[in-house]
Formats: structure tokens, sequence, C-alpha cells
């Protein structure tokens, strides 16, 4: 079964204030003289402690030397970065435009080897058309992104797909029935794009399935996921990016989609609802 998706975030915080609460312990303090030592407001070291608030680099450098414990301020400082780098709002993630995003998770791209990819909402981007692509990028950034750089962006993802045919990787891709008529970008580019699922998904390396709609299913749709190697999953949420580490919420990804694929219908099957949903375009 899938976990909350900020679950793993969450114990990071926990952890990280778990630690910071115990150097305040061992030092002899409690959290008033903690805030005091600090110049801070007395309940905000108990915010920390209990991680209803995030420490900045600042609060754990003042932390640190409050507790007389300097030499821990680099190790959690790293560790603060960690908990920072698994939840990415939308807003920091794309503040310098939708093609830096793109970019920074190629290396991720390049270095996977087998891909898992289940999707409630959108063809997934590794087998997007450009067309399509634009689409899904333009609605984002007509969204939340002040700056206008989706044909960059789109040329960027466009460049990852060639990991589809270069060294030895699988593809796993999972859509529910409804992406395939999801109306993105019109009739022509609906075509287009479901012509062209046709065409990846007879490629030796990929494995395509659609979960069909139907009213006794067991599993309803959960929010899309990427899964790479067995290291890491990420979640693409309307609030933010989360990056799963954790083995065991890597593990419940991993067994939710073993569950929807065991659902999904895959080879002449799958043909059939593809091509089923381009003669609806007329």
């Amino acid at each position: 079964m899938a976990v909350s998706p900020s679950s793993s975030a969450q114990q990071a915080r926990q952890a990280l204030a778990n630690r910071l609460a115990e150097l305040c312990r061992d030092s002899g303090l409690n959290g008033r003289d903690l805030a005091r030592l600090c110049g801070w407001h007395p309940s905000k070291s108990s915010r920390i402690m209990n991680a209803r608030t995030p420490p900045s680099v600042d609060d754990i450098r003042a932390w640190c030397h409050a507790c007389g414990a300097e030499g821990q301020t680099d190790d959690l400082i790293a560790s603060l970065r960690t908990v920072e780098d698994m939840w990415t709002g939308w807003r920091r993630m794309e503040r310098a435009g939708l093609r830096q995003a793109q970019e920074a998770r190629l290396p991720l791209f390049e270095r996977t080897r087998r891909f898992r990819s289940y999707s409630s909402w959108f063809v997934p981007g590794l087998i997007q058309t450009y067309g399509y692509t634009e689409a899904v990028l333009r609605a984002v950034q007509r969204r939340r992104v002040e700056a206008d750089d989706v044909a960059d962006a789109v040329a960027v993802r466009m460049e990852r797909q060639r990991v589809l045919y270069e060294g030895d990787r699988r593809f796993a891709f999972l859509v529910e029935e409804s992406v395939l008529r999801n109306g993105l970008g019109g009739p022509d580019v609906q075509e287009e794009q479901l012509s062209h699922l046709l065409t990846v998904g007879s490629l030796p390396s990929v494995s395509l399935g659609v979960v069909p709609t139907r009213t006794d299913r067991s599993r309803m749709p959960v929010e899309g996921f990427w899964i790479f190697d067995r290291a890491q999953v990420n979640v693409e949420l309307v609030s933010g990016y989360l990056t799963v580490t954790q083995p065991s919420e890597v593990a419940a990804y991993a067994d939710t989609f073993t569950e929807l694929a065991e659902m999904a219908v895959h080879g002449a099957k799958a043909r059939a609802l593809i091509t089923s949903a381009i003669q609806t375009l007329g």
C-alpha cells in the first residue's frame, strides 16, 4: 500500500529535531534557556524541537553555539540540506524557470537503469511527443511560473528522451485509461501522442500498460510517481516535488506499482484501448 507522500520528509524533519533536542539536553539547558541565549522568543526552541518549525542554517549555528557544540554544526547543516531536498515546493524549484528544473533531473535519468512510472494525470514525460510536452509545460507555466522559457524546457525534455534508446535500460509505464482521453493540447496533439504510444510500446525495452476504466477495480488511482531503480521515488503533487529514498517507502511504492500493473492490460489489449481513443478523436 502507498504511504503518505509527505511521511518521509516528516520523518527526516523529526529526526533532525530530535538531534537538536538531544544537544540541548546534553548541554544541561532547557528550551527557554536556549531561546534566551539565542535571543529568540521563548516558544521558538520548543517549535523547532517538536518539528513544528524547521530551523534555518543560522538557527542551527546559534543552537550549536549556545550548547557549546560547534563541532556538530556542519553535520547538522548537512542534515538540514537533506531534509530540504526531500520536499521542494514548485516556487523554489521553478524560480529560475522551467528549463533549469528540467535540466536538474537529467543526471538522475542518466544513471538509472530500471524505470517504473505510473500516471493518473497525463502521459509520462519520457514518452511524450513535442506537442504534448509543450501543452503540459505551457499549462504549468501559466499556472505558477512568471518566466516564459517553455520552448527551452521542451527542448531539454526531448533531449532527455535519448535514455530510451541508449544503454541497457528497462522501462515500465502505467497510465490510467482516462489519460488517453484527457484532451490535453487538442485533437491533433492527442492523435499524435496516442500514435506515438503505439510506437514506443513496441520497443523491446519498454512495457506499456493501461489500467482500464471500470467500476469493480480493487485499487483506486493514486498520485503519479516515478521509481528509479530501487533507490528513489519522485512524486509530483499540486504543492511540490517529493523525493523518497527511505527503503521501506520505496518498497511501498514498488508494491503499489505491482498491484496497478496486475490490474492493467498490456500488449494487444493496451493497443486496442489506445486505438479506440484515437478513433474517438474522429
